[in-house]
């Protein structure tokens, strides 16, 4: 991307404006989150395929989220093939066989038994797209050499919730999916050392038959996720 440090801070009238009346954004909110309430991590897909355009469209809403120092330290890596996603469905597997296996912890596992999880990842080649999401530890200039990227989880972990707020608003499902270790995404990907793979995203529709833990519609009340000063 074009680097912004040696160029003079340049003032442009704010280009867009939604501000409402506050009956109007107290509607628009209270819609807003009740759409989102209906947004559910799904491990069971539809084999239907969907068009590459519409993933493209959430992609790009992922990346107009803000960023340290506009830096957008993010790549997304949009799969359909069926053979990459296999190759990437056994080398996960590989890797969550060791960690339920033990090497995740008894406190973790034990923290997972509820939501049902477990070793076998099918989602990963039913699905019919696999969306890789990749952190920047850094950048290149032109020379090879590198720069720093500042606030780079925090930009990313912002750019993914656009993406599955994006996604859900295109009626489809995910899962946020994370193998411990990750490296081996990057070779599959064709992705640079200077990134770092952060979550593996099915996303499709959800099968006739998809289900949900019942663990996973507990939230917290609004008193332990907010506090209010006024």
């Amino acid at each position: 991307m074009p680097r912004h440090e040696d160029s003079p801070y340049r003032p442009l009238p704010l280009p867009d404006r939604v501000q409402m009346p506050p009956a109007q954004a107290q509607a628009a909110a209270d819609a807003f989150a009740a759409f989102m309430r209906k947004r559910h991590s799904v491990r069971d897909y539809a084999p239907d395929p969907v068009p590459r355009a519409i993933i493209e469209s959430c992609i790009r809403t992922a990346a107009s989220a803000p960023s340290g120092a506009n830096q957008q330290p993010w790549h997304f890596v949009a799969i359909a093939d069926a053979r990459m996603k296999a190759r990437i469905r056994a080398a996960a597997e590989a890797e969550e066989r060791e960690f339920y296996a033990g090497g995740g912890g008894d406190e973790w596992l034990r923290a997972l038994e509820p939501i049902g999880t477990g070793a076998d990842k099918p989602h990963l080649t039913v699905a019919p797209w696999l969306i890789v999401v990749f952190a920047q530890r850094y950048g290149l200039r032109a020379d090879g050499s590198r720069y720093k990227h500042y606030y780079v989880p925090e930009s990313v972990g912002i750019a993914t919730g656009f993406l599955i707020a994006a996604l859900h608003h295109a009626g489809l499902v995910c899962l946020t999916h994370t193998p411990n270790p990750m490296r081996f995404l990057n070779s599959l990907c064709g992705r640079p050392e200077a990134e770092k793979p952060v979550m593996i995203l099915p996303v499709g529709y959800p099968a006739a038959e998809a289900v949900v833990p019942a663990a996973a519609k507990t939230r917290k009340p609004m008193a332990e996720v907010m506090s209010v000063f006024e």
